[in-house]
């Protein structure tokens, strides 16, 4: 048991799957607003209160008070399919998972008050990172030999992965003069996360297969991170915007059962966010924006653990990531306002790929419109159609490994596992708003 693969706690306390569908583990479903134009311009255009998400200096262009709140369905479909091992025996399968992920709900809110014609202040709720997927259905033992014989699933690598995170955000801007506002905020970050890693393995009486318990996580923990945010309006009708999003060294307490050994506190590495967007209206009713955006997920190198000792669980080599997008926003008339976008989102896997956090790059084709109930009141609508690359990756099993040097006739490269992974999803998003 001592030689099972420690990556299991560290797929517990990533937060991490493709389930978030967006690279890494980042999730982009902030506003109905923002999902109906991929997210072009939402740094800069602060046409309701989730600017709040993206840059705390665009508080500056609001002369009232702003509320707004919604919900995100994400309808998400993972599949990993077709998980086998090459041995002296030919390939031994293990089966597919088609729908590896839940359906989530995913709320937001936000809150923008400008105290005079200089400073404003907001507070806000949403979510940068979560995920949920469980692969369970593959950890069943392979019949071999016709049947004398079995071997075990990677039962190390498959399983049930569950996590929540919420952002609670304060931030205020300062309009320093015509043309150039600052903004500053601080997160307070919330996660939770479950996982099970759980299998049958020959660990009993002449080899017996056995129930087995390899990992049992239940961990929570807070941690602050800040953004900082600047506007430069050229005109009334051109603006660019820009922020940074320090993320912080998450530390999450619970329980983690592992190798007989109950580890406290686990650490893990978030990315930071910087992002440039740009506004334009280039007619009395039409208007072209952009984001281009980085994740330094360069950042997360590796996972650790500690309490009552500190180990390295899991080194990764992931890459930087960009995503880029661009949209339109188009008023029809006094009670609508249209919008499309579309956004190419880099995946973030490098030299190490993995089962459990599958990515690849995705195109995003998005669009949403505005309905205005009052001159106060407005509900928004947006949804998205995300299409990820069905990608073919490798991962180590030490459990197989260890059954590889145990049944040498098997072949070399029996702990070499081999799947082809695939991430759709849509997004259907509703959002009130009141200005005050």
């Amino acid at each position: 048991m001592k030689r099972f693969n420690k990556t299991l706690l560290a797929v517990a306390v990533t937060l991490a799957s493709s389930q978030t569908m967006a690279a890494g583990f980042q999730l982009n479903s902030q506003s109905a607003t923002g999902i109906g134009r991929a997210f072009a311009g939402d740094a800069v255009i602060a046409d309701n209160a989730s600017v709040l998400s993206r840059n705390p200096a665009a508080m500056a262009l609001f002369d009232t008070k702003q509320l707004s709140m919604g919900l995100t369905y994400a309808d998400v479909e993972v599949q990993v399919k077709d998980v086998y091992v090459n041995s002296n025996l030919g390939e031994l399968h293990y089966g597919s998972v088609n729908d590896a992920a839940e359906a989530k709900i995913i709320p937001n809110f936000y809150y923008v008050s400008p105290v005079n014609d200089k400073f404003a202040y907001g507070v806000a709720m949403f979510s940068n990172f979560g995920t949920g997927t469980d692969t369970g259905a593959l950890s069943q033992p392979k019949p071999i030999l016709g049947g004398t014989a079995q071997i075990p699933a990677p039962v190390d690598l498959l399983g049930k992965t569950e996590v929540t995170t919420i952002n609670l955000n304060l931030s205020g801007s300062y309009r320093i003069n015509d043309h150039f506002s600052i903004g500053a905020g601080v997160d307070v970050i919330y996660g939770e996360g479950t996982l099970t890693r759980s299998g049958e393995l020959p660990l009993g009486p002449d080899g017996a297969y056995v129930p087995v318990d390899l990992v049992d996580v239940e961990a929570d923990g807070v941690a602050f991170g800040g953004i900082l945010g600047a506007v430069y309006e050229i005109n009334a009708d051109h603006r660019i915007g820009v922020s940074y999003r320090f993320s912080p060294d998450f530390k999450a307490d619970g329980t983690v059962k592992y190798g007989g050994v109950d580890f406290q506190e686990i650490n893990i590495p978030i990315p930071d966010i910087f992002q440039v967007a740009g506004f334009h209206q280039l007619t009395e009713k039409f208007a072209l924006h952009y984001t281009a955006q980085m994740t330094t997920w360069g950042d997360f190198h590796e996972i650790t653990v500690n309490d009552p000792a500190e180990a390295q669980l899991k080194k990764y080599a992931w890459d930087d990531s960009w995503l880029f997008s661009v949209g339109g926003t188009y008023t029809l008339n006094d009670s609508w306002t249209l919008r499309a976008g579309y956004m190419f989102d880099q995946g973030v896997v490098g030299e190490v790929s993995s089962i459990s956090i599958p990515d690849s790059d995705r195109q995003w084709y998005t669009m949403g419109a505005t309905y205005n109930l009052s001159k106060h009141t407005s509900l928004d609508f947006g949804i998205a159609f995300i299409r990820g690359e069905e990608t073919q990756l490798t991962e180590h099993s030490s459990v197989l490994e260890l059954i590889g040097q145990q049944m040498p006739a098997l072949g070399n490269d029996l702990g070499t596992v081999h799947a082809t992974t695939l991430s759709n999803a849509t997004y259907y998003s509703v959002q009130y708003n009141y200005k005050f």
